[in-house]
């Protein structure tokens, strides 16, 4: 029997096991075993696969994946906000390969990948579908885009997303498993965990566990606690972008926001645009610095005064250090200290180190042995 049969005999068989306490531990196993099968069936596919694919090559601050179904708009959208040249046309799969372009946004670079249009089944390899989705799990952000007129769209590429382990708005669930060399499997847990320690044990045994402290923090279901022991879960932030809105008329708004809230997405989050008649775009470029975290460092250059031109863009959070790595050349080996004015400092020109917090619009000026 061959990995995609014993995947569909697992399928079968979850779907088949009713959930209750006395069945937990069982459907457990059974879908940690899923995992794994699928896991192994990845790496199958993508050993043999000869190449191929859609190897994109990530430039600039940050990289945003649009998502959607044939025809939605994406090469409308991405051809409007960046210097990209897609093809656009009126009928289906009319993107066959991967369209990179640059969306140059306060400083920032953000690339753009008008990735070809899913499919249902995309996960299961139709329609080149497994190499679309290693393009999007490379990315920092993903867009779905939605037409106006088919908001239930959504449902389904959120599905073919999960199901290659992309897991959007999602924080990854706090699962520390620590290997031993005798004594079983001991859980301990940090909240009121729901699951059974012996659903716990079970999924561990399945993961290739036999002695081995886990600790668990909040309340995982199933599924999360299955995700928090793979490696191969990918963690990103999402927006929905609703286009074609020139073509609703004033009394479909209702609906359109109504079949939203149908399908778990706030109309106040989601952003509404037409591609074509390039609106919404300077709300859709807002919410995707917002999304994306990216902030602006002014540098004080010797000599040259502060370039408020050509901003150095990092992540939110970050530090002095990931300044410095940023930056390169020796800057990071000759560092001394730093100086900051702006939102992060006490004080103008403050005195600091390698492990300060910078935030956006911050004056950094490194000084450096010679």
């Amino acid at each position: 029997m061959g990995l995609e049969e014993e995947i569909e005999q697992l399928e079968e068989e979850i779907s088949e096991t009713p959930y209750n306490k006395s069945t937990e531990a069982h459907i457990g196993r059974l879908k940690a075993k899923l995992a794994e099968k699928k896991e192994k069936l990845e790496k199958q596919q993508s050993g043999g696969s000869g190449g191929g694919g859609y190897a994109v090559e990530q430039h600039g601050d940050a990289t945003v994946a649009l998502v959607g179904f044939p025809s939605v708009g994406k090469s409308s959208l991405i051809n409007a906000m960046t210097n990209a040249d897609s093809e656009v046309g009126s009928y289906e799969f009319t993107t066959l390969n991967v369209n990179p372009g640059m969306l140059e946004y306060r400083g920032a670079n953000i690339q753009l990948l008008d990735v070809p249009g899913l499919i249902e089944g995309a996960a299961g390899g139709r329609g080149g579908g497994k190499e679309i989705l290693s393009v999007i799990r490379a990315a920092d952000l993903v867009i779905f885009m939605l037409s106006a007129f088919e908001i239930e769209q959504y449902e389904r590429l959120y599905q073919e997303l999960y199901n290659v382990n992309i897991r959007v708005d999602e924080e990854p669930p706090s699962v520390t498993v620590r290997r031993k060399g005798k004594d079983g499997i001991d859980v301990n847990t940090s909240g009121d965990l729901e699951l059974d320690h012996d659903t716990v044990k079970e999924i561990l045994r399945e993961r290739g566990f036999i002695n081995a402290d886990v600790t668990i923090r909040g309340n995982p279901s199933v599924d999360k606690l299955i995700d928090g022991v793979m490696n191969n879960r990918v963690y990103m932030p999402s927006l929905v972008a609703v286009n074609k809105v020139d073509l609703i008329e004033p009394s479909y708004v209702e609906t359109m926001k109504a079949n939203l809230r149908e399908h778990d997405i706030d109309p106040e989050e989601a952003i509404f645009i037409s591609a074509v008649e390039e609106k919404g775009l300077d709300a859709l470029k807002e919410k995707m610095w917002e999304e994306l975290g990216l902030i602006r460092i002014y540098m004080d250059k010797p000599g040259r005064g502060v370039d408020y031109e050509e901003p150095l863009v990092i992540r939110r959070g970050d530090t002095v250090d990931d300044a410095l790595q940023k930056l390169g050349g020796t800057l990071d080996e000759r560092f001394r200290f730093a100086r900051v004015s702006g939102p992060s400092a006490q004080h103008d020109d403050q005195q600091v180190g390698r492990d300060h917090v910078l935030e956006d619009e911050d004056v950094l000026r490194v000084i450096a042995r010679r």
